[in-house]
Formats: C-alpha cells, structure tokens, sequence
C-alpha cells in the first residue's frame, strides 16, 4: 500500500498507489473545491457542477455517450462534493484502464454545460434535497452543522437551497470552474493495479488542457460559541433523531490520532460505551455512534442516536455522562487496546478495494501536512496513551464547544437547556 506522489510542472498533482494482482484499478479526480469556496448566492454550485460534469463533453456530447461507454467494460462509476474538495472516479478491470482514464478525464476537463441539460437537472437536485429532507436520520446532521457555524459556508448545505438551484445558469458554472478547476488544486489518483512506468505520461497527455490560472481561496470558519447550543426542527416523526458534539480542531492537529481513539471508546462498535449504555443497558434506541470529522481549518465529534419521541430527556444527559466519563477517569488499558484494535482494524478493511485506497490518499493530499501509509497511521494510533485521552477530553468537553441537533416532534426546546450541559 506504498504510493508515490508527483507535482507536475503545471501544479498538477499525481498519485499513484499501485497494488500487484490487485482485480480492479481505480481513476481517480479529486479538486480542493466544494461548499465552503461558495458565496450564499451561489449555495449548492459545487455539487451542481459535479452532476453536470457527467450531462455531456466535448467528445461525449450526451449523458448515455458516457454511461454506455462506462456500462460496456463493467466500470462503477460516480462523483462526490464536499466542503472542501470534489471527486469524479471509474473503476473497473485492470484491462480497462486506459478507458477510464479517458472518460474520468474528458468529464474533468472538457465538460460542455448544455442549457438544456442544466433545466432538467435543476428538478433532479431539487427533488435530492426533497429526499435528504424527508430522511431525518440525514438531515438532523445537517441542522447540526448550522448550530455550529451559522450563516456561513461551513453552516450550509453541500447541496444548496431550491432557490438557488433554481437560479443558476450556465454562466455560473463557467465562472466558478475558471476559478477553482485548475491544475494546482487538482490531483489524480490512480490505485489498484497498472504499469507505474507508463500513467505518468498518458496522464500528462490527457490532462493538458487544464486551466493553469491561479485557485481562488475560501473565507476562513469563524467559531464564537459561550454556552450550550440547541437547535431544533420541528417534524412529525415518530422518532426523536439527535446529534450532540463538541467542537475540536482542524485536520492538521496532531491531536486528531488521540481523537479518532477516543471515538472508538464512546461510539465504535457494538461493544462500546454509547451502545452498551444506550441500547443494551437502556433499551432506548436502535443505532447509536459516534464519528469525528475534521477539515482544513475546523473539526468536531459528534454523537448521533435516534430514540423515542417521550425518552429525550433521558437519553441526552445519558449522553453526556458518557463524554464526561473521560474527564473524570483514564480509560482502562484493555478497553483503550480494544479501541485501537478497532480502529486499526476497520481501517484495513475499509482499504480493501482499489477505490476506497485511492479515496484514502486523495484525501490525505486534500486535508493533511503530511501523508500516511496505512501502516504508519496504525503506528501513530497504537502511540496513543490513556492519558493523552483523558487529557483531550478536558480540552473539548466543556460547555462552551456543546452543541446539540433535533429534527422530531418536538417543539419547546426550554426543557432541554436545563439538562444540557456538562
């Protein structure tokens, strides 16, 4: 699981990950863009764009031109946007790969932007965030992300509003892409397997009309917060669907190896804290867990749980006496094993495929200093101590970085700030 990584004259980066015998091999296109480089008139672009990247190109006019190619060799194939980057890939037989590495690029550079195909895809992503909205179990983590940043970017939805989508026309999408489709934010990851010797020059071939202007930056997250924070969206559901957090750090903090251990003891697994505590010892919820996400310049922990709509006020103080747990005592050596076994463990099993390794170093180059070999990030989780856990959570489990989401039948939010804290 070595890589090699290349910047090409033209700031275009180069990833290559090539695994001997692997069955498939994966292209893919990753671009430092997403939500947070959009103004709030423009809410929802970058994952617009991405969807209009596959209605047509210049040597693939129409979306079935691209699909029935990519259907005729066995290739998956998709596309994601973020808050900070955005992601086209194909993966299919090793034989197959100078195909993928041809359409995967002709959608990354030469996209055509038909007016036509714009108004029918506007009623597409309108009725993907009619879908999201529907689904509480999603959009609570949405109503989380704006208890935490408000009204800017980071607060957003990657998808945008129906009024925005409604509004934007080919022009905006040609004036973003110049922006921010250029060669110094775009790197090219190629994983499974293939000849090392020879994808350096058909890349530089197939690419060599990307812009190489200079990428436009984003407006750094602000986070001004003194005191619990609750915010509620009232939907008629038979179940309560929460999210509680605290805010932590960037990608960057050296502290995010301590962090993605502490997860692992409060939510990860069917043998953690929150699931033992919460469902086998409470009975009060199906699913329970905890996740930890950090980007370039902010990051949090976030515990989600969906319960019955009369046990809230139970299960949030539940919840919190498990996050202060870690104040108040050292995690006992067999369960912090436990926990870094666990982490380390789905690791390996989440790099099982050539796309998901590709994802996982693409990603590195995106948010990280440096990169890290699977094996050297098992390392630096396998460093971390009791201590420097116990130490983490008297850093971020405090009151003035606790946010709470709900979307259930619940209206009054008062009841709530009573038990709401640490």
């Amino acid at each position: 699981m070595n890589f090699k990584k290349q910047i090409l004259k033209n700031g275009l980066t180069i990833i290559t990950v090539p695994i001997k015998d692997a069955p498939s091999v994966t292209v893919l296109v990753t671009v430092h863009t997403g939500s947070k480089y959009e103004s709030k008139e423009q809410n929802g672009l970058s994952h617009f764009l991405e969807h209009m990247c596959f209605k047509g190109t210049s040597k693939r006019p129409k979306a079935i031109d691209i699909s029935r190619e990519l259907d005729s060799i066995g290739s998956q194939s998709n596309a994601f946007t973020s808050q900070e980057f955005t992601g086209y890939y194909a993966k299919a037989h090793p034989d197959h790969l100078d195909k993928i590495l041809d359409v995967v690029s002709d959608i990354y550079v030469n996209p055509v932007f038909s007016p036509e195909e714009i108004e029918k895809e506007k009623g597409v992503i309108i009725e993907e965030i009619n879908m999201y909205e529907d689904m509480p179990i999603r959009s609570v983590h949405d109503v989380f992300m704006e208890v935490l940043y408000g009204d800017q970017p980071a607060g957003w939805n990657v998808a945008g509003t129906k009024e925005n989508v409604n509004r934007m026309t080919r022009e905006d999408f040609l004036n973003y892409r110049r922006k921010h489709y250029v060669a110094k934010a775009t790197t090219i990851t190629v994983s499974g397997n293939f000849n090392d010797s020879t994808i350096i020059a058909k890349i530089e071939k197939l690419f060599a009309g990307i812009p190489e202007n200079s990428k436009e930056g984003k407006i750094r997250v602000v986070e001004n917060q003194n005191k619990p924070e609750i915010k509620i969206k009232h939907k008629e559901t038979d179940q309560t669907h929460i999210v509680i957090g605290v805010r932590t750090f960037d990608s960057k903090d050296k502290r995010s190896f301590t962090l993605k251990v502490l997860n692992a003891v409060l939510g990860g697994g069917m043998s953690s804290r929150l699931f033992q505590k919460l469902r086998e010892e409470m009975g009060v919820g199906y699913y329970v867990r905890s996740s930890e996400d950090e980007y370039t310049d902010h990051g949090y922990l976030a515990v989600s749980t969906g319960v019955d709509n009369s046990r809230v006020e139970e299960v949030v103080p539940a919840v919190l006496g498990e996050m202060k747990r870690f104040v108040n005592e050292l995690v006992p050596d067999e369960e912090l094993k436990k926990a870094k076994d666990y982490t380390i463990g789905n690791m390996y099993l989440g790099l099982e495929s050539s796309d998901s390794l590709g994802e996982y170093y693409a990603v590195q180059d995106i948010l990280s200093d440096k990169m890290l070999t699977p094996k050297e990030l098992a390392a630096k989780i396998q460093s971390v101590t009791a201590e420097e856990v116990q130490e983490l959570a008297k850093e971020i489990m405090l009151d003035d970085k606790l946010n709470m989401a709900i979307v259930g039948n619940i209206k009054d939010k008062s009841l709530l700030h009573s038990i709401f804290h640490f």
